[in-house]
């Protein structure tokens, strides 16, 4: 048994939604995706098909080419960011994508909010339990964590790459912490939304509440 800090090896190894969870999911998304018109819905799935990090990896993409920070997206924005996330969607189904999320039509679009559109739905109570292993993670309580915020935290000596000296403490914080990043964009840090973006794929391939709550429970030991 790991004595406080908790065991890091639990945590790497039987994350919630990165092996089985995340298979499962990906198979059900490629299925439904045949099965829906809806352009939101085909564009949500797709991003599923890819994984748990799959919608956070599409805002990923959205930040990057975000460059005076105001976090809307034209048009021709908002097509770039698909294809270089090689989301391959055509133009006439990408415009109506695009009229949906442009309300006042303005010819813009906040990618913040289009993202927690494209966020499958949770009920309050799958949200809430994320939170609560969100704020056990967030030492700090800055609503980032990061690898300083992991130590103390947890035990990353029992992790067997660093019993064999493949590697550093540093290494077996930051590869729990890629867990929940993009593989397109990897910074070291987990914000709120990318930890709801991430769990908000696990959520998908879950049937019930109470399942996700005690998976939840059960991997973050709250």
């Amino acid at each position: 048994m790991c004595k406080k800090p908790v065991c890091l090896r639990v945590f790497i190894f039987q994350m919630p939604g990165t092996a089985r969870h995340d298979r499962e999911m990906a198979i059900q998304a490629k299925k439904n995706l045949s099965k829906t018109t809806d352009p939101v819905e085909r564009l949500r799935l797709k991003c599923l098909a890819r994984g748990s990090a799959g919608i956070k990896g599409l805002g990923k993409v959205f930040q990057i080419m975000d460059d005076d920070n105001s976090r809307t997206l034209d048009f021709k924005e908002f097509v770039k960011g698909l294809n270089d996330y090689a989301m391959m969607i055509d133009k006439e189904e990408a415009q109506e994508i695009f009229r949906i999320f442009d309300k006042d039509g303005s010819g813009t679009i906040d990618f913040d909010e289009f993202l927690v559109t494209l966020r499958p739905p949770m009920s309050n109570a799958r949200k809430e339990i994320i939170m609560q292993a969100f704020r056990k993670l967030d030492k700090t309580g800055d609503g980032v964590v990061t690898i300083e915020d992991l130590r103390g935290v947890y035990n990353a000596k029992h992790h067997p790459k660093y019993q064999n000296g493949d590697w550093t403490e540093d290494q077996v914080f930051r590869a729990f912490l890629d867990n929940f990043d993009s593989p397109y964009d990897k910074d070291g840090k987990v914000t709120t939304e990318e930890f709801m973006n991430y769990y908000a794929g696990v959520s998908a391939s879950i049937d019930t509440d109470v399942y996700f709550i005690v998976m939840m429970k059960n991997a973050w030991k709250l």
